[in-house]
C-alpha cells in the first residue's frame, strides 16, 4: 500500500513539472527568467496608425527636420506616440542638416529625416546618404512628386511667396514679380532681402530668381546679366537679421515686402492681426515639397518604415492640413485642406525649376553672394 502511495505521488509531481514547462514562454515565467517581453506595437486600422507586428516592437527613433516650428514638432510627437511610437525630434534648418547628415553618413544618428526639400534630398541621394523605400501611400501622391528612384517621397507642398502689407499697397500699387523689387524706385528699401547661410527659403528665392539667366557658359550656370540682377536685389533691399521675425517687419510696415512660405501664412497672420497680400508672378512662384526618407544605416529600419507608413498617410497628413493649414502633397489629405488654403493654390502658379541644376550650383551660388555681391 505504501508503496502505490509512493507510485502515484511520483505521477503527481512528474505532471506539475510538465505543467510548469508548457508554460515556459507565458510573459511571468519570462519575467522570471529576466526577459522582458515585448509589447506589440499598436493597431493600424488601416494606414492610420502603426502597423502592428508580433515579432518587432517599436524602437525609439531619432528624426531629423527643418519641419518642426510653430508646434509642429510637439503636435507630432504626441500624434506618434498615439499611434505607437516614440520619437526624438532634432530640428535645425535644412541646409544645415543636410551638412550634418552627410558628415554623420559613416556614423548616422538619425534613422528618419522629413521636411528639407527636392533640392536637398537631391544632395542626399548623391551623398548616398538615404536608403530608398517605397511606402504604402506612395501612389496616394500628386504626380511628379516623388523621387522616381523611391528614395525620398512627398508630404507637404510650400510655395514661396512674395507677400506685402495691404495697408502700404493695394493690388495695383504692389510688386508683381521679384524683379520689380530692384528695377522700380518705389520698393527700394522697403524689402527684404534675405541671409542663405544655413537657410533653405532664401536660397529657394534666390535660385527662382538665377535660374531665370541660366547660361551654360556663365559663372555656375548664370549669365553675368543674372549675377548683375542679383547684386541689384542685394543693393536695394534691407538686409535680413538673423533671429527677427520677418512676419512682425511686414506687419508694422518696416519692411513690408518680402518672402513667405505658405505653410506659415495662416498662423503668423493670427500672431500679428494682419493679413498679407500675395504677389502672383506670370512666371510663378517656387513651390517647394517637404520629403521623407530612411537614413541609411539605421539600425531601426523596420520601424522607421512603419513610420513613414503612419507619417505620410492621408489621415495624418488631413489632420496636419487641418491643425497647421498645410497643402498635402497625399491627394487624398489634400481635400482636408483648408479653403482658404486650396484658394491660394488656384491663385498661384508654380514656377518651373530645374532642380537637379540648382541642387548641382546652389553652394556656389551662396558662396558667391555672401564672400563677394554681399561686400
Amino acid at each position: 500500500m505504501m508503496k502505490k502511495s509512493v507510485n502515484l505521488l511520483l505521477i503527481f509531481m512528474f505532471c506539475l513539472l510538465l505543467a510548469a514547462c508548457g508554460n515556459g514562454n507565458s510573459p511571468a515565467s519570462e519575467a522570471a527568467n529576466g526577459e522582458a517581453a515585448s509589447p506589440a506595437p499598436a493597431e493600424t486600422g488601416g494606414q492610420s496608425g502603426a502597423q502592428s507586428s508580433p515579432e518587432a516592437a517599436n524602437e525609439k527613433l531619432i528624426v531629423y527636420t527643418n519641419s518642426n516650428s510653430d508646434g509642429r514638432g510637439e503636435w507630432l510627437i504626441e500624434k506618434a506616440k498615439a499611434a505607437g511610437f516614440e520619437i526624438e525630434i532634432v530640428g535645425a534648418g535644412g541646409a544645415d542638416l543636410t551638412n550634418r547628415l552627410i558628415a554623420e553618413k559613416n556614423n548616422p544618428i538619425a534613422d528618419v529625416v522629413f521636411g528639407l526639400n527636392s533640392m536637398l534630398y537631391e544632395i542626399l541621394t548623391k551623398n548616398d546618404v538615404l536608403e530608398p523605400f517605397t511606402p504604402e501611400w506612395a501612389g496616394e501622391i500628386e504626380e511628379g512628386l516623388n523621387d522616381p528612384d523611391g528614395y525620398y517621397h512627398s508630404l507637404v507642398k510650400q510655395a514661396i511667396l512674395l507677400a506685402y502689407n495691404p495697408e502700404k499697397f493695394t493690388s495695383e500699387t504692389a510688386p508683381k514679380d521679384w524683379t520689380d523689387l530692384w528695377n522700380k524706385a518705389e520698393y527700394h528699401g522697403l524689402y527684404e532681402a534675405p541671409t542663405l547661410l544655413g537657410q533653405v527659403t532664401p536660397r529657394i528665392v534666390v535660385s527662382g530668381i538665377l535660374t531665370r539667366y541660366q547660361d551654360p557658359s556663365g559663372e555656375y550656370g548664370i549669365s553675368d546679366e543674372g549675377w548683375a540682377e542679383i547684386k541689384k536685389f542685394y543693393d536695394n533691399g534691407v538686409p535680413a537679421v538673423e533671429g527677427e521675425d520677418f512676419y512682425s517687419k511686414l506687419a508694422s510696415g518696416q519692411t513690408p515686402i518680402g518672402a513667405l512660405v505658405s505653410g506659415v501664412l495662416a498662423s503668423k497672420e493670427k500672431q500679428y492681426g494682419v493679413k498679407s497680400g500675395i504677389a502672383s508672378p506670370e512666371i510663378g512662384v517656387p513651390v517647394i515639397v517637404e520629403q521623407t526618407a530612411i537614413v541609411k544605416g539605421t539600425k531601426k529600419r523596420a520601424t522607421a518604415e512603419r513610420f513613414i507608413n503612419w507619417l505620410g498617410s492621408a489621415e495624418t497628413q488631413g489632420e496636419f492640413a487641418k491643425e497647421f493649414n498645410s497643402m498635402p502633397a497625399n491627394t487624398k489629405a489634400a481635400e482636408q485642406a483648408s479653403e482658404d488654403m486650396k484658394k491660394l493654390y488656384a491663385s498661384i502658379k508654380t514656377q518651373t525649376l530645374d532642380w537637379a541644376f540648382i541642387a548641382e550650383n546652389i553652394d556656389n551660388w551662396a558662396e558667391k553672394i555672401e564672400l563677394q555681391v554681399l561686400k
